[in-house]
């Protein structure tokens, strides 16, 4: 059963813009914290971005200042908006769906529901 999916993908060049969304199922997305994830070819699968049920967003350093993540709680879609894109945001971007836990300054993630990515490549 498909829960979560990823749209919004393709080719941009240097310095261009993306926008991501994911549709979710309305069980999964109002108890969990939705969250986009990434992974490069030959690295492994990392946090860009993810946001709380009540708004609060945060992001990986690689992320902040460019990226915008945003959930629409009537539509049961979470975007991530991507600005000055560089080559090295070049990767399988995924949608995940979980929970957190707060340490100090920091959250913790334990994502229990995956999409199945949508491409992002950045040309120099």
């Amino acid at each position: 059963q498909v829960q979560l999916v990823e749209s919004g993908g393709g080719l941009v060049q240097t310095g261009g813009s993306l926008r991501l969304s994911c549709a979710s199922s309305e069980s999964i997305f109002r108890r969990n914290v939705m969250g986009w994830y990434r992974q490069a070819p030959g690295k492994e699968r990392e946090l860009v971005a993810a946001i709380t049920s009540g708004g609060t967003a945060n992001y990986a350093d690689s992320a902040q200042g460019r990226f915008t993540i945003s959930r629409d709680n009537t539509k049961n879609t979470v975007n991530l908006q991507m600005n000055s894109l560089k080559p090295e945001d070049t990767a399988t971007y995924y949608c995940a769906a979980g929970s957190a836990v707060r340490i100090g300054s920091t959250y913790n993630y334990a994502m229990n529901y995956w999409g199945k990515g949508t491409l992002v490549t950045v040309s120099s």
